[in-house]
Formats: C-alpha cells, sequence, structure tokens
C-alpha cells in the first residue's frame, strides 16, 4: 500500500513555497525603497509593500535589509522594475509584473512560458488598453445581502468608486490616488479586507474554452513560480472554483 508524502517532505514543499514568497516580497520592498525613499511612513508604496511583508511573517530584519539594498546599499541599486504584455491561449490577455536585476534572463523565462503554452510576448501597449489601473480590497461576504451592503455602504462613504459582488466577494474598487484612504476608512469601519493593493483590472472578462482551461492555469501558475515575476493580471473569466 502506498504511503503519503512525510512529514519532512510536507515541511520541505512548504519552507519552498514560503522562501519563494520571501523572494518576491524583498524584491518588492527593493523596488519600493528605490521608487521612493526609505521611509515607510513617507512613502506608500514601501508601506504597503513592509505591510504585506509582515502579514506573511517576516521578520523586521528582513524587511530592513532589503530597504537597505533599495536605498542603494547591498546591490540594490540595479533591480529594475518591469512589465511584459502578451497573450496566453485562447487569446486571454496578459499583463506580467516583475522585479528584476537581469532583465535578458526575466523576459526569456516570460517568453519560453508563454510559447510553451500557446501564447506569445507582445509589445508595450499591445494588450494594457484592456485593463484599468485602481485601488482593489477583496472582502469575503460569502453571498450575504447585510455583509454586502455593510461593505457598500461604508466604501461609498469612504470615498470608493464601485463596489462589485462576484463570487462570493465584495469587491471594493477606487482610484489609485485614494486607496490608501479608502482601506483606512474601511479599517475604521471595522471590516477585514481579505487582500488589496493597487492592480491592473479587465475591463472586460473572456470565456476560456474549456479545451484551453488546463493550459491557461497551468501557465498562470508557471509565471507565478518565476521569482523574477511579482504579479500577474489577466482577462480570463475562469470558473468559480478556480477563480482566484
Amino acid at each position: 500500500m502506498g504511503r503519503g508524502p512525510s512529514i519532512e517532505g510536507r515541511k520541505s514543499a512548504e519552507d519552498a513555497k514560503r522562501a519563494k514568497v520571501f523572494t518576491k516580497l524583498i524584491r518588492e520592498i527593493t523596488v519600493a525603497t528605490r521608487a521612493g525613499v526609505a521611509d515607510p511612513a513617507a512613502n506608500s508604496r514601501l508601506r504597503s509593500a513592509v505591510d504585506k511583508a509582515l502579514s506573511a511573517n517576516m521578520t523586521r530584519d528582513t524587511i530592513d535589509r532589503a530597504i537597505k539594498r533599495g536605498s542603494g546599499a547591498d546591490g540594490g541599486a540595479d533591480m529594475q522594475e518591469l512589465r511584459y504584455e502578451g497573450y496566453g491561449p485562447a487569446g486571454i490577455a496578459l499583463i506580467i509584473e516583475s522585479f528584476t536585476d537581469n532583465p535578458v534572463r526575466t523576459v526569456a523565462e516570460v517568453r519560453h512560458a508563454l510559447t510553451k503554452h500557446g501564447g506569445n510576448l507582445g509589445t508595450s501597449g499591445s494588450v494594457a488598453f484592456q485593463f484599468t489601473r485602481c485601488g482593489e480590497l477583496v472582502f469575503i461576504t460569502h453571498g450575504d445581502a447585510a455583509a454586502e451592503e455593510k461593505v457598500l455602504e461604508a466604501a461609498l462613504e469612504a470615498g470608493a468608486d464601485d463596489v462589485v459582488n462576484e463570487n462570493g466577494e465584495s469587491v471594493v474598487l477606487c482610484a489609485v490616488e485614494n486607496f490608501e484612504a479608502v482601506q483606512q476608512a474601511l479599517v475604521d469601519a471595522g471590516l477585514s479586507a481579505q487582500h488589496g493593493g493597487v492592480v491592473m483590472r479587465p475591463n472586460n472578462r473572456v470565456a476560456v474554452p474549456d479545451d484551453a482551461l488546463e493550459s491557461l492555469l497551468d501557465l498562470l501558475e508557471k509565471l507565478d513560480a518565476l521569482d523574477d515575476v511579482s504579479d500577474v493580471s489577466h482577462n480570463a473569466l475562469l470558473p468559480a472554483e478556480v477563480a482566484e
């Protein structure tokens, strides 16, 4: 009779996953520092990156070292923030954000993943027009009308632009420059978001043919697994059971 994964094996896999998350967060902190100042209180992007790192249980020492790199020490000055645009299976539009110290390596890895899954890398602006950059806060409401109404009232009072209810979630949308104020107002109203941030949100979502779904999901997983890739946005309308 076969045996399942050992405790050591499971722990090793969990540690590897955690290390990959930390790698992405460290790069995000480094780039956020370089793009502004090294003080989170005076750099909203850095403050958001630090909050994400703390939520992932990153130590203060690790965060401080990442900020130090971003300020120009320890080789952090060569980190770049790059965006790639392209198409996946069934013509699904993709925007791939990255933090990298080696653009040649990163574009090669992204191109390889796309090509392997029947997609292709596009030129700058080839798909960006299909997305809108905005602030987004996601609240789990499980389709409860009272919970949805509470989020809606608090969000509109906070200055949000819209609230979309989908897949048991209430998604609060706002202008990028209002994100922090809206987020704080919702916290003050006693609401806790599942996650939030500034995102590239598709203007319209496209249904994925059944024969392309598995390939698309595999592509999204492969892109997310790349150390240099920080975020992937797409315009696919995924089934509720696999939607992120």
